[in-house]
C-alpha cells in the first residue's frame, strides 16, 4: 500500500470511493480547497495502482462552543470491499503523524454510533471531551455527536 498527498487529479478517484462506501460524494471545490490549504492534509491511499481509501484534516482556527480551535481528523473513506485491512489504520497514522508536527491534541468527531470508527480511534488514546447535536459545521443524525480527543505521545 502506498499513502501519498493528495493531487487535484485524485479528486473523480475520491469522489467514486465516497460514491461506492455510500456515501455523497465530497463536492469537488470542497476537495479542490482542501488539497491547496496548506493548513490541511489530504491523502490517498493506492495499492497496485488503484485508489482504494482517502483522508484528511480540518484545522479550525477558533472554538465554537465545546469544540476546540485546532486540527481535526476530518474523516477517512476506504472502498468497501477492502475494510478492516489497515488501510483506514494508516491513513490516519499518517494524518496524525502530520498533526503532531503541527499541535500536542487532535480532535475528532463521530456519531456515537459509528462502533467502527470509534475502535479504530481509540488506538491513538481518543477519549470522549463532549456529546452535541453539533460541533463546528458537522451535526448529526440521531441529533448527538461526540467530541473526542488524543494526547500526542510521548516520545520514549
Amino acid at each position: 500500500m502506498e499513502i501519498r498527498l493528495a493531487t487535484s487529479g485524485d479528486i473523480d478517484a475520491i469522489r467514486g470511493i465516497d460514491a461506492k462506501a455510500g456515501r455523497p460524494p465530497t463536492e469537488v471545490s470542497a476537495l479542490a480547497t482542501a488539497i491547496l490549504d496548506d493548513a490541511r492534509l489530504v491523502v490517498v491511499a493506492s495499492m497496485d495502482g488503484t485508489t482504494v481509501g482517502w483522508g484528511k484534516t480540518h484545522f479550525w482556527s477558533y472554538a465554537d462552543g465545546q469544540a476546540s480551535s485546532g486540527h481535526y481528523l476530518g474523516g477517512v473513506t476506504v472502498l468497501p470491499g477492502l475494510r478492516r485491512h489497515g488501510v483506514a489504520r494508516t491513513l490516519t497514522q499518517v494524518r496524525l503523524d502530520w498533526i503532531w508536527g503541527r499541535a500536542d491534541s487532535a480532535w475528532y468527531i463521530v456519531n456515537p454510533a459509528n462502533k467502527a470508527s470509534i475502535d479504530l480511534h481509540r488506538q491513538w488514546g481518543f477519549t470522549e471531551v463532549a456529546r452535541s447535536a453539533k460541533f463546528h459545521t458537522t451535526s448529526f443524525t440521531g441529533g448527538v455527536g461526540l467530541l473526542m480527543q488524543a494526547k500526542q505521545p510521548l516520545d520514549e
